[in-house]
């Protein structure tokens, strides 16, 4: 039996960048969202409350598709 050293490097490292992406982008949502109940509790201006919101939504958006990509890549 031959491994292709090389290629599992490459998917190593691959899937070592696209995870710690993920999770970084999963915990800019949280972070968004306890901005957004801070705000709630503070009284602040609807805009900024707003943007925590869209901020969080659009987060957790990417990590869905970055999931199901994934999914779709290994039913494909």
């Amino acid at each position: 039996m031959k491994i292709d050293w090389a290629a599992l490097a490459s998917v190593f490292g691959v899937s070592l960048v696209v995870t710690v992406a993920l999770v970084g982008v999963f915990t800019l949502g949280i972070v968004a969202l306890s901005k957004l109940s801070a705000t709630a509790g503070a009284g602040a201006s609807g805009g900024s409350a707003a943007l925590a919101r869209t901020g969080a939504y659009a987060c957790f958006a990417a990590c869905a598709a970055a999931v199901a990509y994934g999914i779709y890549l290994i039913v494909a």
